[in-house]
């Protein structure tokens, strides 16, 4: 979000918890906030429909519920998928209605659709491998049009989910060729570039940022 308003587009987000980091962030960008949850198929679909033709959309809300899958609430399991899933799917669908020709659709995924090296996080890597079918089906059908859709699936990444210095770490690393977690602005870069002219003929596909943690 920061690199986008950085490079002069006009930013608006959407976020659930943490109202005060939200405003802080519109602050420091200039952006606009709007409190939505992705949960709630209908206020996800009239946030989009709210916003206007839009150029560019990102959706980047997600969720993970982990542990023995045994043991899971399923009404987690079934918030996870609205979240991680349906709303992907809704706010794509409802962009693209209004979206001009040539606009970009990028969903971000995680390397967890292609590979999950640990136990308890199956309805995660599931919600993230249903994005790939998603981008796939969706560049079909708005291909026409020269509306791209991609899905950016970052690794490990530092962020206050996943911190560099958490007790994941060495685990993680582990399965890496680089030996470190990725920064939250190379995954910026890869959504700016798919965003930008030079992604033009790129749609309905993967695009892993991961330190090679699935190679």
């Amino acid at each position: 979000m920061r690199r986008f308003a950085a490079e002069g587009a006009k930013v608006r987000f959407t976020y659930s918890g943490s109202p005060d980091a939200a405003e802080a962030l519109s602050q420091e960008t200039g952006a606009l906030a709007e409190r939505t949850d992705s949960a709630d198929r209908e206020a996800v679909i009239a946030r989009v429909r709210d916003s206007g033709p839009l150029d560019v959309l990102v959706v980047s809300a997600g969720i993970g519920v982990f542990g023995d899958a045994l043991d899971q609430d399923p009404d987690a399991i079934d918030r996870l998928l609205r979240i991680n899933v349906h709303a992907p799917y809704h706010a794509s669908v409802e962009a693209a209605r209004r979206m001009p020709d040539g606009g970009r659709i990028i969903l971000i995924g995680s390397v967890n659709g292609d590979r999950m090296p640990f136990a308890g996080m199956a309805s995660y890597a599931m919600s993230k491998s249903a994005l790939q079918g998603l981008a796939r089906g969706l560049a079909r059908d708005f291909g026409p049009r020269g509306i791209t859709v991609n899905v950016v699936q970052p690794g490990p990444i530092d962020t206050d989910a996943n911190p560099a210095e958490g007790p994941m770490k060495d685990l993680m690393h582990g399965f890496m060729a680089l030996k470190r977690h990725g920064r939250p602005e190379e995954v910026a870069g890869m959504v700016a570039w798919l965003a930008g002219p030079e992604a033009g003929f790129v749609t309905g596909a993967m695009h892993t940022i991961d330190g090679a943690f699935g190679a």
